[in-house]
């Protein structure tokens, strides 16, 4: 059985919420909270190869909502998060996040070095396909991140893969910013009535058909 936690209780409080409040804002600090959980977050040899764009302009918002198939909570949640993939590895993006590290920690390190060589001579080899998709799944991490972050400051939120990717990145002209919007994270408050999943039982398999061990 699961202890109890404040954690724990959150993430059971939480769901995919089907509709939002939209005369209610998620309030900027809790907004931080959130982007920095997902800032933290780890991800494949430390080259955080994806951004988010917050999007909060009710205009823009509107735009999206067609082209993300015509979900409500695009425009009554008071932000969209956009997680966006890095379209490709290149040795500039490779190198700034190594140089970063080293700026950062005030000295260079022999294995560290030698690893950054063998990113350069494996990762820009790839094609840009592969290395999307490779970046995609960083981005994952960052998604889960941010919508724990978001259960525990109680704010709701509900992940969409269900949009067209190229008219989002038209839209946001993400191309001009070497981006692929990957998926998409409306903010905001619960409105039970209308929402047909707000008092359902949540369902996961129970833990013996979910978990194995190996010891």
């Amino acid at each position: 059985m699961t202890t109890p936690s404040p954690l724990i209780d959150r993430l059971n409080w939480r769901y995919a919420t089907k509709k939002m409040d939209p005369s209610k804002t998620v309030p900027q600090d809790k907004v931080e909270r959130i982007l920095e959980a997902a800032r933290l977050a780890p991800t494949s040899s430390g080259l955080q190869p994806y951004e988010i764009i917050v999007v909060t302009s009710a205009e823009v918002r509107a735009r999206i909502q067609p082209i993300a198939w015509n979900q409500a909570q695009v425009t009554e949640g008071s932000h969209l998060l956009v997680f966006a993939a890095w379209d490709n590895y290149t040795p500039e993006r490779i190198n700034h996040m190594f140089d970063l590290t080293n700026d950062i920690r005030g000295f260079k390190n022999e294995g560290w070095e030698n690893y950054r060589q063998m990113l350069l001579a494996t990762y820009p080899t790839r094609t840009a396909e592969a290395n999307f998709q490779h970046a995609a799944r960083q981005a994952y991490i960052g998604l889960s991140a941010a919508m724990i972050a978001a259960a525990f400051e109680e704010v709701d939120s509900t992940p969409m893969e269900g949009f067209d990717g190229n008219a989002l990145d038209e839209i946001l002209n993400l191309g001009a910013r070497g981006l692929r919007s990957v998926v998409i994270v409306p903010l905001g408050y619960r409105q039970a009535e209308g929402d047909w999943l707000v008092n359902l039982e949540k369902v996961r398999r129970p833990r013996d058909q979910f978990i194995s061990e190996v010891a």
